[in-house]
Parts: structure tokens; sequence; C-alpha cells
């Protein structure tokens, strides 16, 4: 389905059918491109109950899965949705009486629904789960554990070369294998579900090792709840973040609540109650998929089908470049930029000039930056202002709480946390080393917070104005101990000039060079050149 040409914003809503659940991404996409997500839904609905041996979908399942997709477009309306794309999955298209599904969900929500075949899925759930992972030209396998059936994918940043879906999911396997166990599940039974799945996966595992892969990526609800009792039951804290899921983990949960009766394990450390009955069907797949591929961990993604229809829908609409021309980063930080309604244009400006005195330092040796620091800055200088929509007074300190709580895709909690006080400390205070925003950090974090932070201030003085009147700058060395601070301008910068006074106290303090100022003006030829203080101006004719 193309959309039509974003001109005035609208609300879409995407919504993914499953085997297990039902769940509901509602977003606003703006006039500019960039997208708020207003709400995240799901409901545990059992689409799958009972279907896997004679493929018919059970009637209470049905009537339930419809009940949900009522309230959800209830719940898109009263946010005023414009346009919503439904898709079903493994439940719905194995079962033989699928189009009684589609049309009691029709005359129950209103709601035309789309049913995609299993390579769809895994390319949906590819896009999703990629364009929040900063891969670049590294090639990943994607493994998503749905109720019905396992995507897996390899892709790097911009493209897949290989999708496939397999009928084994968590609720298939525990219909096949454990119909009606409500007691403990023996070591020999879960062997035997194991077994199956290496023989229906065998020649897919064979395809996915012919490729060099960086990382293997697991998502859906089943990798998310073992990642977590794999955290709380051995590591004896609940952590809302589970970015790993590691082998040997995996093998003591799974042994720890196959002794268990179905009720027990119901209140096992971490897990999630409602998925108690086909957590170690789920468990199963996931371990002989890491056995046979030789892991002894998998990255924990909590994107999916649902992300990938919001990046189909972006690519195929005017603002495609943000998904195909941009880095996953850049992408991050140009959305929030433009959530936040930023005078991009002031934001480039900063950002170049930032990166010109960074290369500037860097090339002449007197302070030996990480090659990752560039990037980082880049992104502060971008993300400066971000906090003007709310309070143009302490704006520096609304952009920290931006940036750290959008969660940026691409980026590890200690670049946010970078980049987030790069805009906290642009303006009024500098980082003192036992600032509260530096609590907690490493030192090294601190380190390029307070060397950046040095550079920052003084690009965002040389665009005081707005106006970008200054084109190019430059330090050189002057002496032993002063630099020249060189700014090319296309006409007087005496506002800039004043700003940049202000920051070369913290300057010295940081690279231990003071610092003069020298504006080149490009103007009519034949005018003098002019002194004003410490600061050199000099007036060149123009070509």
């Amino acid at each position: 389905m193309e959309p039509e040409k974003i001109s005035e914003g609208r609300v879409v809503a995407f919504i993914d059918i499953g085997t297990n659940s039902v769940r509901l991404l509602l977003v606003r996409i703006n006039p500019n491109g960039s997208y708020q997500p207003l709400t995240k839904q799901k409901e545990t609905v059992r689409l799958g109950e009972k279907e896997f041996i004679d493929r018919i979908l059970q009637p209470e399942a049905m009537e339930r899965a419809a009940f949900v997709c009522k309230k959800f477009m209830e719940l898109s309306r009263a946010y005023r949705v414009e346009e919503i794309i439904a898709v079903a999955t493994s439940a719905t298209r194995d079962a033989s009486n699928k189009v009684q599904l589609l049309e009691m969900i029709k005359k129950e929500a209103n709601l035309e629904v789309c049913t995609i075949s299993g390579s769809e899925e895994a390319r949906l759930i590819y896009l999703g789960v990629s364009s929040g992972l900063r891969l670049g030209n590294s090639k990943a396998i994607f493994i998503d554990i749905g109720g019905g059936s396992t995507e897996v994918s390899v892709g790097d940043q911009n493209q897949y070369y290989f999708l496939h879906s397999l009928n084994l999911g968590s609720i298939r396997l525990t219909n096949m294998f454990l119909p009606d166990e409500t007691g403990p599940v023996s070591e020999e039974r879960y062997e035997q579900i194991k077994a199956y799945i290496r023989r229906k996966s065998a020649d897919i595992i064979k395809e996915l090792s012919r490729y060099t892969v960086n990382f293997v990526i697991g998502s859906s609800g089943t990798i998310e709840n073992l990642a977590k009792i794999a955290f709380v039951y051995l590591h004896k804290t609940a952590h809302e973040s589970f970015e790993k899921l590691e082998y040997e983990d995996l093998k003591k949960i799974v042994r720890a609540m196959c002794a268990l009766s179905l009720e027990e394990r119901r209140k096992f450390p971490g897990i999630n109650s409602q998925r108690a009955d086909i957590i170690l069907a789920g468990a199963a797949i996931i371990e002989t998929f890491m056995e046979e591929l030789g892991l002894s961990e998998i990255t924990v993604s909590k994107r999916g089908l649902r992300e990938g229809l919001l990046v189909d829908y972006i690519s195929k609409s005017e603002f495609s470049y943000l998904v195909t021309q941009m880095s996953v980063r850049k992408r991050s930080i140009m959305q929030l930029g433009l959530a936040c309604n930023f005078d991009e244009e002031h934001a480039h400006t900063v950002s170049r000039l930032a990166l010109e005195l960074f290369d500037s330092i860097q090339a002449l040796g007197i302070y030996e930056f990480e090659e990752s620091e560039r990037e980082l800055l880049e992104y502060g200088a971008t993300l400066h202002d971000i906090g003007t929509f709310l309070s143009y007074d302490t704006h520096q300190a609304h952009a920290y709480h931006l940036i750290r709580e959008s969660n940026l895709p691409g980026f590890q909690p200690e670049e946010i946390e970078i980049i987030a006080n790069l805009a906290y400390f642009h303006r009024k205070n500098t980082p003192k080393k036992k600032h509260p925003n530096l609590e907690g950090l490493s030192k090294e974090s601190v380190k390029s917070i307070r060397a950046l932070s040095a550079l920052l201030r003084i690009a965002e003085g040389l665009d005081r104005s707005h106006t970008g009147i200054v084109s190019h700058v430059r330090f050189y060395i002057a002496s032993t101990e002063s630099l020249v601070l060189e700014m090319h301008a296309q006409k007087e910068c005496q506002l800039e000039i004043w700003e940049v006074e202000k920051h070369k106290k913290y300057f010295k303090k940081i690279f231990g060079y003071s610092l003069q100022s020298k504006a080149i003006i490009e103007q009519t030829a034949g005018t003098p050149l002019i002194f004003k203080g410490n600061v050199e101006i000099e007036e060149m004719p123009r070509d």
C-alpha cells in the first residue's frame, strides 16, 4: 500500500495480528518527515490456540482477536488516525478458515487486514530491527520467534541478502509436544522438541552458516522474556534493559523451568505469566539455533514487525531519504531534531564550524581526540538547541533531558550521555568534574564532554546571530602559549567575536593555550586593516 504524499502531517496506525498477540503502533508523521510514536499497545489473544493440528482457527480465538482489533480501532479514532495498515501473520495465513476471521474483523472492527507471506514477514522484521541498529556494512543474522513461525534473515544496514520463514513457533510447538501439559517437562520431552526443530531447520542453518556475520540479533516477546528471566533469576536484579541472552544462561533457566509445574512456572522470577505455558517451546527454538550456529550469545532487540511497517511506510513516502540515505545514527539525530522543530540551518552551521575546529586542533597535534569523538561532537552540535521550543532561558537543560530520554536508536547509553551533556554545557555552566550530570560516567566520557564542549561553545558563539556570517574557521599556532582563531566572515561579525571572548578562559583551561581572534572579512577592495582590542579584523577584497 503506497501512502499519499505527507503534506500536513498525519496519524498512522500500524497493526500486527500475530499468532500470540495483536500489536498496535500509533505514530504522528509530521510535515518535515519526523515522527512521534503516540502509543504502543499489545494484547495477548492466542489466535493460534489449538490451531496447528487441524489448521482451523478456533471460534473463541477469532472472537478475542476481533474484539482487540475493535478496541485498537477505537483508540486509533481517538487519536484521529488518517490511515491504518494492518497485517496478519502465521496463524492467519496457515488457517483454512482465515476468510472467516478476516470477515469477522471487517464486520466487528471495520478493519481491512492483509495476510502477508512468511518471506514478507521476515522482510518487515528485518526492516524494523535493523533500523534501530548501527550495522554499517557488517552483516547480521536476524531471528524472530513468533507463536506460529520463526523468521530468519541476513542483512546489513542497507539491504537484506536472505529471508526465510520456518513453521516453528512457540504456540505451534506447544500444541504439538505439550498440548495439555500442566506438570514438569521431562528432559526427554524437551530434547524431542529440539530434535524436531533441528530436523526442520537443518537446510536453513546450513544456508545461514555460509554467511560471515558480525552480529546475531534476536527479537520477539519470547526472546525478550527469556533474556529478562536470565537476568532476574541468575543475576538477582530487576533491570529494564536486557541487551544480551547468553547460551549458558539460557540452558540454566530452561533446566530450572522444566522442573516446575505450569502453576509454579507462572511465578518464576522475571517471567511473563501469560507466556508460562509456551515459553519452553520458544526457548527450545532459540537454544537449538544457538547450538547449531555455534553462538555463545545473541543481542536482544525490542523492535519488530510493527516498526518494520513504519519504516516501510516512510520509505515509500516523500521522506524516503531519511531511510535510504542516512545512517541509523544520523537518522536518529535528525528525527529528534525535526520532532523538536529545531532551527535546522543554525544546527548545521554550528555543527560544521564545530567540526572545522575539531579537525584544526587535531591537525595541530596539541590535543589527541579519539576517532569516535568527532561524530559525537557533530551530533551534540546538531541537537544543542532542541530545548528552545520548551523554554529559551533554560533550553540547554531541556535539550539534555530530551536527548537522554529519547533512547536514540544506534547509540550506546554512554554515547547518548555525551551527546546530552554537550547540549547541556553549550552555554552557561561549564562541565566541572563534580557536576551532578557527570556522576556515574566513566573518566573517558567526562574527558570527552569537557574537551568537546570547549569547542562547541566557541562554534555556537560563531553563529550567535543565526545568520551564518562565519563561513570558515581554523586555529593556527601563534606562539608556544597561544593560538589564533581565524574566522572568515562575509561581513562584520562583532557579535560573534564578543561571544568567542566569553569562552577563551575555559578553552585555555582545557587545551592549555590562550586564544586570540582574527576575523578576515570579505568586502570591497582598498579597505584598511582594522584592530579592535586584542581582536584583529582584516577586510579582504572579494573576487
